[in-house]
């Protein structure tokens, strides 16, 4: 069975939450066999998969595309799907009925970025039983219009806030907080102030888990690289590599080889021959 909301909120002060990005079957089939706790859906998506400047221009239908075929390679990982720009801040009602399609797509919970300006929209969602996950420090809808690429909670007032923001949305009913781009000081102090999971990227080691884009734990994109992700492999280079010999064995004959090859029975090759003439 999936992991649930209260097998998260267990692992608060027990142990450390781990959370990877997945947009497909394929991908998250490899991260729940790799016994990750949450396969997040995220609208960095349409950044590494779909080749957008930033999360802005990506789409309910796009989400739910992402969240369906996810949702379909997973056996024991939660899936928390991300609502788009736009598809929750004009209404409760909006952000209701988009809420619904992710979880009719196959998600287990949602995830908005804001605090407390969205904390009544957050309610309302998880009023009607589905859960949501908050998201707040740098913002990647809508920080980069304001603020640009910039870390968070840097002075005692922008920290100040950011604690308020977190413990709004434990108010509303959010069953966890990702911490995006925090001093980790701070980071440390709002984990340290609430009673649901924090889930750090690029917040320090002190949030109650931590989740990276599986292309940055891979290596496979390029265009962004942000200095909290580890990539624990280079894969980008070694796929270039791979796809150029390919390409090479093409062109000179070498592929297919015997080996990938199939035969008809040389009896059957024989009355076909005769036939043609």
């Amino acid at each position: 069975m999936p992991r649930s909301v209260r097998d998260i909120l267990s692992m608060k002060n027990s142990r450390k939450i781990t959370v990877i990005t997945a947009y497909d079957y394929t991908t998250a089939q490899l991260c729940d066999k790799a016994g990750v706790d949450i396969l997040l859906v995220g609208d960095s998506g349409g950044m590494v998969m779909l080749g957008y400047e930033n999360t802005i221009p990506v789409t309910m239908e796009q989400m739910c595309f992402f969240t369906e075929a996810a949702s379909r390679g997973r056996h024991n990982a939660m899936v928390v799907a991300d609502m788009p720009f736009m598809s929750y801040q004009s209404s409760k009602s909006q952000a209701i009925e988009n809420a619904g399609k992710l979880i009719k797509t196959g998600a287990d919970a949602v995830k908005l970025e804001g605090g407390i300006e969205i904390k009544d929209t957050v309610r309302s969602i998880v009023e009607i039983g589905i859960p949501v996950m908050g998201h707040i420090g740098f913002q990647p809808q809508t920080t980069t219009l304001q603020e640009g690429y910039k870390v968070q909670a840097r002075t005692r007032d922008s920290a100040l806030s950011l604690i308020q923001n977190a413990k709004a949305l434990e108010e509303a009913g959010a069953f966890g907080i990702v911490l995006e781009m925090v001093t980790k000081e701070v980071a440390n102090i709002i984990s340290g102030s609430v009673r649901i999971p924090t889930i750090g990227i690029g917040s320090g080691p002190d949030c109650d888990g931590q989740v990276l884009v599986f292309h940055d734990v891979l290596g496979l994109f390029e265009k962004l690289k942000p200095k909290f992700a580890k990539r624990y492999l280079e894969l980008a280079g070694e796929i270039v590599d791979a796809v150029t010999s390919y390409k090479n064995d093409v062109v000179s004959g070498r592929f297919p080889a015997q080996e990938h090859s199939f035969s008809i029975e040389k009896s059957e090759l024989e009355r076909l021959r005769r036939e043609i003439v």
